[in-house]
């Protein structure tokens, strides 16, 4: 052999094991990624090649699939009372992907989870049948919410202090994730992510805003554990007009003839006193707030129910002035509806959160249970019994004789805040209407809410907690009392 021969034969040889590797490499370990490409047409093709399983409600199916009358795509997503339980649902669309349950649950829905296959599919790579996802959700607290909140923009979740169980999810305006789950859904994708109203943000758990007075909760709690004061019923040091410190600007109340002058935690409860939580906030310090907000669930950005919601932030690096702006849920604090349920919910639960939870268990195709999160569910303690009890009935008298009649329902013991938060520059937007609140029946049934009304038809001087928001907050806990 000569000279050239062989050097060719050598560089061919190379070039094969070139090859080879290349070959190996992208079997064995780019496959699952190119696999993955969200980009790859055969995923989809797969995906929607059978019936999903299913999304339960209270033991019935509010997800379904459809056959498809053209295209590779077998079947597409149905849903029953789309608008209803979107905000719990998510969508799954053949073009935009999936959401919420619909995305997080993806592949026990559609059978490729490996927690469904047994052996012999496992060898055989075959696809399994679907797994259903069973929530928490009562369906009569989620019609209540949605009807009660009818045109309005805003949101309201429901918990059971007991269990953690997340019993109510609505955002208005919502959508039908029907119209969406197609190849073909275009022009609705586009009317519905151009809308300015936003419907596909689902505000509930996804929006946080500032929430005014019911913060007042978080700092009374604070206080009360910190000693600061006694019981809700000592008189605190709190002078009317209180003046942000460092500025001559005055922290003023929603009425100027309340009796806030030094007011006790349940009074300046009952009727909303700036004055003595700007004053509270500023005399525990920023710190001690936070620390508190913390332990309710502030500042957590991996809070997932397993939806992951948005998270709710108490600021740091204020001065005293925005420490008191701070301590009437005003300057930098946000929070979603699900976290000033959770707030309720603990105090309602003699001061021991749950985590908060909107599944119930996952199921194979046979019903067999493959991870149930009731059981699973974990607490903390957040505050003591003795101060759960006496925010517990200063709240229950914003109720009976304060700010927050409009909740009040005959037969239940009812506690609750209203807040009305400030929106835009200088307030020059409308107030956003804010009411978190809890319900005791005789039987034991117990349920913690919150409502925000974002936006509403109402005249900006009837904007309020109690007008706009606790009615929405009655309907959901008379709904789920009555059982």
């Amino acid at each position: 052999m000569n000279k050239t021969i062989r050097r060719a034969s050598v560089f061919t040889l190379l070039l094969v094991l070139a090859l080879l590797i290349r070959a190996t490499w992208v079997q064995f370990y780019e496959g699952q990624a190119l696999a993955d490409n969200k980009n790859n047409r055969r995923n989809a093709i797969s995906q929607y090649a059978y019936p999903l399983g299913n999304i339960i409600v209270a033991g019935e199916a509010v997800t379904g699939s459809e056959r498809t009358k053209s295209g590779d795509l077998a079947y597409k997503r149905t849903y029953k009372d789309g608008s209803l339980y979107s905000a719990v649902t998510g969508y799954s669309s053949q073009v935009y992907g999936a959401t919420q349950l619909e995305g997080i649950y993806q592949k026990l829905l559609d059978g490729t989870d490996n927690r469904l296959k047994n052996p012999l599919d496992t060898l055989a790579n075959k696809r399994a049948d679907p797994g259903d996802v069973l929530t928490t959700i009562d369906p009569a607290v989620q019609k209540a919410a949605q009807k009660a909140l009818g045109d309005k923009k805003g949101a309201a979740v429901a918990i059971d202090p007991a269990t953690g169980k997340i019993l109510g999810v609505v955002s208005t305006p919502s959508y039908d994730p029907s119209k969406i789950s197609g190849s073909s859904d275009g022009d609705a994708w586009k009317k519905l992510s151009g809308d300015e109203d936003k419907p596909l943000v689902n505000r509930a758990l996804r929006q946080p805003l500032p929430p005014g007075s019911t913060f007042k909760l978080v700092v009374a709690a604070a206080a009360l554990e910190d000693g600061l004061y006694s019981s809700a019923d000592e008189k605190t040091n709190s002078p009317n007009p209180y003046m942000l410190p460092g500025t001559t600007t005055p922290l003023k109340n929603e009425s100027a003839s309340a009796p806030c002058e030094n007011a006790s935690i349940r009074t300046a409860l009952q009727y909303s006193c700036n004055n003595v939580f700007g004053k509270m906030a500023v005399d525990l310090g920023q710190d001690k707030l936070k620390a508190m907000a913390e332990k309710f669930g502030f500042n957590d950005k991996k809070q997932d129910v397993p939806v992951r919601a948005s998270e709710s932030v108490y600021p740091s690096g204020m001065d005293k002035a925005q420490t008191a702006l701070s301590g009437i849920g005003q300057f930098d604090v946000t929070a979603t509806p699900l976290q000033m349920a959770m707030v309720t919910a603990a105090i309602a639960n003699g001061g021991e959160l749950k985590d908060p939870h909107m599944v119930s268990q996952i199921n194979d195709a046979d019903g067999n249970s493959l991870q149930n999160f009731d059981g699973d569910a974990s607490s903390k303690r957040i505050v003591g019994e003795q101060t759960a009890k006496e925010l517990q009935s200063a709240m229950e008298t914003v109720i009976k004789e304060g700010t927050g009649t409009n909740a009040q329902i005959s037969g239940a013991t009812v506690g609750g805040k209203t807040g009305t938060a400030q929106h835009g520059e200088n307030n020059s937007k409308t107030p956003y209407a804010w009411f978190t609140s809890y319900a005791k029946g005789s039987d034991g049934k117990q349920i913690a809410v919150a409502v925000l009304i974002e936006d509403s038809d109402a005249a900006r001087s009837e904007v309020s907690g109690n007008g706009l928001a606790a009615p929405v907050a009655k309907a959901m806990m008379q709904a789920y009392l009555k059982g």
